[in-house]
């Protein structure tokens, strides 16, 4: 929550209609007051003392964050109107803004500073510059704009102090309680923003780095290893204490220790990885002599032909995978069918219980009827997509994981989507409670799936 003039830069685009709008470029902007040393005077240096009395005045009234905040390492800097972080964890403070700011309000500074970090706010604002295509220190401006308001609805309060000039989502008419990824589609820079223009929190907040910052190879920052473990702390500080975290926190907390994965992407990658994996979708061919024939006289060799690889999806439709799932496998199958090109005629599905039902050439996705109901045995699966002409290159499993699994490697590929389960809360054998099933092969490339 720092300030730098630099920040006013221009801003591209307009908003949408009914959004909020920010300061245009060359507009005046409101910024906090900064105390210069008078002509000839030594400046003071940076008073540690109130500063780390605030910091020990932070973990106290938010103990679950005190790992984080004593991982970061304090750098005195008289380019920095206020204080900022770096993505490694180092924390840039003016010697002036300590002094003029009360003990309480900067511990609301040191937990509004860290709270970018644990929030991973440069890697998230990384990512939606790469998939919008928001660049140029204005977009990154929005950037930490939304991050501040992430973060500043739930940090407040139950004995932490709120600064005076603690931005908020309702000062351009937003919502409380939302993402900064969604507030980023809710405003743009515009004249209704204009006294926001000042925010910098370094490059900790919005992932653009500064010119005061040390960088990757500078002194005392932290390593990707080391701020994944303050954050995994962090995380176990506050489920292991519940309803002494707002819900915001507890929510990020949950993600920490289970972060979503985008499983449709790394299924559909995995499968493209193992059609395109050599020997896959290869074979030998006459339709075009190999090269090498021409030093055979009278000899034709065929040649190495590539072509689209066949899949075999096998899905569990068992008793124990829901409606829900199986509609969901039916969405997976489609999406492979386009990770493989989109040729529907070279995916085959085969349905499985106890036993293997027909396999089919996939057509319409919703046509493919998903009969069962009884036990899992996904070998018969297995052994029916093996048996299909032509033989696939990849087989991919759709299921929930509680069914026994081939003794031995199969010719080809092997992808396994997994419904996850809950193990201590179900059955898996009514005929054997005590029966737990094997995890899939080593030999299969697993996705957790939903």
């Amino acid at each position: 929550m720092t300030t730098d003039a630099r920040a006013t830069t221009t801003a591209p685009g307009t908003a949408a209609p009914g959004t909020a709008t920010a300061a245009a470029p060359g507009t005046a902007t409101a910024a906090p007051k900064t105390t210069a040393a008078a002509p000839g005077t030594v400046p003071r240096p940076l008073d540690r003392d109130k500063l780390f009395t605030a910091r020990l005045h932070a973990a106290r009234v938010r103990p679950y964050l005190a790992t984080a905040l004593f991982a970061l390492h304090v750098v005195e800097s008289r380019r920095v109107p206020t204080m900022g972080v770096d993505r490694y964890w180092r924390c840039y403070v003016s010697p002036g803004f300590v002094e003029r700011t009360p003990v309480e309000e900067l511990a609301g500074v040191w937990v509004h500073e860290v709270s970018h970090l644990l929030r991973d706010h440069h890697g998230r604002s990384d990512r939606v510059a790469k998939e919008r295509g928001l660049h140029g220190p204005a977009e990154r401006l929005r950037m930490n704009i939304a991050a501040d308001f992430e973060i500043n609805d739930d940090v407040y309060g139950d004995g932490l102090a709120r600064p005076a000039e603690v931005v908020e989502p309702g000062d351009l008419g937003l919502r409380e309680g939302e993402l900064m990824e969604e507030y980023l589609r809710q405003f743009s820079l515009g004249p209704r923003a204009q006294d926001l223009a000042w925010l910098d929190c370094g490059s900790g907040a919005d992932g653009l780095d500064r010119e005061w910052e040390l960088g990757p190879d500078g002194a005392h920052g932290l390593s990707e290893r080391e701020r994944d473990a303050v954050r995994f702390r962090v995380a176990q500080g506050i489920t292991g204490r519940p309803g002494h975290a707002p819900q915001g926190w507890r929510r990020w907390a949950e993600e920490a220790f289970h972060p979503p994965q985008p499983w449709r992407q790394l299924l559909g990658a995995a499968v493209r990885s193992a059609a395109s994996a050599p020997g896959a979708g290869e074979d030998y061919t006459y339709g075009r002599p190999a090269r090498r024939s021409t030093a055979l006289p009278g000899t034709v060799l065929p040649s190495l032909r590539r072509r689209p690889p066949r899949v075999s999806v096998v899905i569990d439709t068992s008793g124990s995978v829901s409606d829900a799932e199986l509609g969901s496998a039916l969405l997976e199958v489609a999406a492979i069918a386009r990770a493989v090109g989109g040729r529907r005629d070279l995916v085959t599905v085969v349905p499985c219980d106890a036993s293997a039902g027909t396999a089919r050439r996939l057509c319409r996705a919703e046509g493919i009827p998903l009969t069962g109901g009884g036990g899992t045995d996904l070998r018969a699966g297995f052994t029916r997509a093996l048996r299909t002409r032509p033989a696939p290159d990849v087989i991919v499993a759709l299921t929930d994981g509680q069914t026994p699994w081939p003794a031995t490697r199969p010719p080809c590929r092997t992808v396994v989507g997994l419904f996850p389960r809950h193990h201590e809360n179900h059955a898996y054998d009514e005929s054997d409670p005590e029966y737990v099933p094997d995890s899939p092969p080593e030999w299969a490339r697993v996705v957790e799936i939903g």
